[in-house]
């Protein structure tokens, strides 16, 4: 027969070939005899006795593609794995079931999770050891040693896996040490929360004080919730300023808009260059409501800017919207966004003296290989004054300049793209988008939302079950909790930007079946996997807030809403008890614990129900709506309904104009027909 790996690899018989995600079609030419994650791997194990690798990653990581060129396309390597193990290839983006299990078994053997994450499982699927990026000289030495320990030790290897099995198994609830409590709520606790926080901000670049650099949205959001609640200016620009400097830096595309997924460096200058839909989505909800509350037209940039990419090189023809760009270009990380300054002479000419002092370009490159990385770090109104123009006429040269750029840049070799849909990540986007509209930041912005959750309804959700997954005409992939609980979410945004009832009614109905499928009454938390859709060694719930706020504290937010919408008690008893068992936690360390602060800030001081009924509903609504960006809900209707029960025995004025009510803590104060009149009327932390 010859060298079985090598005609395996010429028969192209990889099992990933028919794979739907992008990077699990990124190995399926791999001589690795690859397969995805399911029963005929599994038993396959178990008939072969043979243990397996589950290697996880995704399409936009780097290391992923540094790992697989020097290793899974190498035969002298490939024909290693495939003597001794089954190798399953898992995309994160796909199963983050799977990869939050793994993952907790990597960080709990004492080693430092990240992708690409390599784990080696017993035949069980219980793991025994695992790790991230491994060169290819050890990546063969690990391969030979497990192969042969497996063989050679195999009761040891079992005992080991056991433990780790055990641990995986334990209960989030007892492995924090949480425990149901009456929810006590105070002032004094929630600024402790804050102040903590305030301590590690960087007063120098903005963001937390530490390197790499992640925009963290939920830590900013509910920081600017608080400085607005509580009328704290100081608070509330180093807010802004963070959102300045992110804006400014290198991790923003100046060009094209969007935001990377991090920078390397604590000065947001050279970006880990891979763009994902969920910070965007984030983050053009943050910006929304940066531009909402002091008008600055910085903010209201980034909105359009962003929005701009998103319909340019994120829009699938159908309306949903795509997972994410890769970092690299022909093979080379960030080439599709940087410059040479020769590049950029020939394209500005002598506007190229201007256009250095802003992005700080060198002639030597001002990042590796001689290259330049946009980067702004003085405002527009200081470099208006140095060339002795008002800031309205730079801004307006400098946009001319960028659309050359960007012209230029265009013809580029694009960047890899994972064209699949993720129905969590597009209720993200959704809510971003939602709040670009109710900034008055971008026109263009509610019809993309409300064409993505028709989509998502029309191709994702099919016979009352949501899929993760879409792609070529085919949803796959029952959906995770943070799919729900993101789809949740936007479908209360949708409904607050349009009035129309079916997205209020989309989102309950969503909110029931995740109730009934994913809610584990025992702990009061809900699993972020779906225990009766799959059988898994352990089925986890996530807790903590991070690049994405976890699904549990997403689900409380959405619970605590619909039932100010519904007036539905099971919702709130449930929101609550979840932020009851959380408190303690939240208030020890909040820096990965932010969104469920969120949740802490608007239980102590009541969220406002805002009913608004009669004539001219709708245009109080979206002024109200601008003024206040967050920390309320509403609801309105030009005509008297009970849909949704928050706008039943309500009504209009004497001649039928419309009235709002604010209502907190099941009572209405006295309707006004004047929106600054309302806002009095709305409780702060004061």
């Amino acid at each position: 027969m010859g060298n079985p790996t090598k005609l395996f690899y010429i028969l192209g018989m990889n099992r990933l070939k028919d794979a739907q995600s992008p990077y699990l079609l990124q190995h399926a030419q791999n001589p690795v005899n690859w397969f995805p994650w399911g029963k005929e791997a599994l038993d396959k194990s178990k008939t072969e006795n043979k243990p397996i690798i589950v290697s996880i990653g995704y399409s936009a990581c780097h290391w992923c593609h540094v790992m697989e060129k020097e290793s899974f396309e190498d035969e002298a390597t490939a024909a290693l794995m495939n003597e001794y193990f089954v190798c399953i290839k898992i995309d994160r983006e796909e199963r983050p079931d799977l990869d939050n299990i793994y993952m907790d078994a990597v960080q709990a053997m004492g080693l430092q999770g990240g992708w690409p994450l390599n784990v080696f499982l017993m035949p069980d699927q219980k793991p025994f050891y695992g790790g991230t990026y491994f060169p290819n000289k050890q990546w063969k030495g690990l391969l030979q040693s497990i192969g042969e320990a497996y063989e050679q030790h195999f009761d040891q290897l079992a005992e080991s896996a056991q433990e780790f099995g055990n641990n995986l198994q334990a209960s989030e609830f007892d492995k924090y040490g949480l425990s149901h409590e009456v929810l006590q709520l105070s002032k004094n606790e929630l600024a402790d929360i804050v102040h903590k926080l305030a301590s590690q901000f960087d007063l120098e670049w903005g963001g937390m004080n530490r390197k790499p650099k992640f925009p963290m949205p939920s830590i900013w959001s509910f920081v600017l919730d608080y400085a607005l609640k509580s009328k704290d200016s100081p608070l509330l620009e180093k807010v802004l300023f963070t959102l300045r400097k992110i804006g400014m830096g290198g991790i923003y595309d100046h060009l094209r808009g969007g935001f990377a997924r991090y920078s390397v460096d604590g000065e947001w200058f050279a970006p880990h260059f891979e763009k994902m839909l969920y910070d965007n989505g984030q983050l053009i909800d943050l910006y929304a409501k940066a531009f909402s509350i002091t008008g600055d037209e910085f903010f209201k940039e980034k909105v359009v800017e962003t929005v701009a990419w998103l319909q340019h090189e994120m829009l699938q023809e159908e309306g949903g919207f795509y997972a994410a760009q890769d970092a690299d270009s022909e093979g080379v990380e960030g080439k599709f966004y940087t410059w040479t300054y020769e590049e950029l002479e020939n394209i500005a000419g002598e506007d190229l003296s201007w256009l250095s002092k802003i992005y700080n370009l060198k002639y030597q490159g001002n990042w590796e290989e001689g290259v330049n990385i946009l980067f702004q770090t003085k405002s527009y109104e200081e470099l208006a004054a140095t060339e002795g123009l008002s800031k309205e006429a730079y801004i307006e040269r400098l946009n001319r300049l960028k659309s050359n750029l960007l012209e230029v840049r265009n013809k580029r070799i694009y960047p890899g793209l994972d064209d699949k849909i993720l129905s969590g990540w597009n209720g993200l986007m959704i809510s971003g988008l939602v709040s670009a509209y109710l900034s008055e930041s971008s026109a263009e912005a509610l019809p993309l939302a409300l064409r993505n959750g028709s989509f998502i309804f029309d191709n994702m959700f099919l016979e009352g079950q949501l899929y993760r997954s879409y792609k070529n005409g085919q949803a796959y992939t029952p959906a995770f909790l943070e799919d729900y609980a993101a789809l949740i979410r936007a479908c209360i945004d949708l409904y607050q930007a349009t009035f129309d009832k079916l997205w209020l009614d989309r989102a309950k109905t969503l909110a029931d079946t995740v109730i009934d499928q994913f809610y584990d009454e025992k702990d009061g938390f809900f699993f972020f996997n779906n225990p009766q859709a799959e059988k898994l060694i352990a089925n986890k719930k996530e807790l903590f807030d991070n690049v994405i706020p976890a699904s549990n504290s997403i689900m409380a937010r959405n619970l605590q809403d619909l039932s100010l919408f519904f007036y539905e008690d099971s919702f709130a008893e449930i929101s609550n008890k979840m932020l009851g068992a959380i408190r303690k936690l939240i208030v020890r360390d909040p820096g990965f614990l932010c969104n469920w602060a969120s949740l802490y800030l608007t239980s102590l001081v009541p969220k406002a129900e805002i009913a608004i009924v009669g004539k001219g509903a709708y245009e109080k609504a979206k002024i109200l709506q601008k003024l206040l960006p967050t920390g309320v809900v509403v609801a309105a209707s030009e005509d008297v309904t009970e849909n949704p029960p928050l706008l039943s025995q309500k009504h209009g004025d004497k001649d039928g104009n419309a009235l709002i009510y604010v209502c907190f803590n099941k009572a209405c104060q006295r309707p006004v027909t004047d929106v600054a009149e309302a806002i009095k009327q709305i409780p702060d932390l004061r």
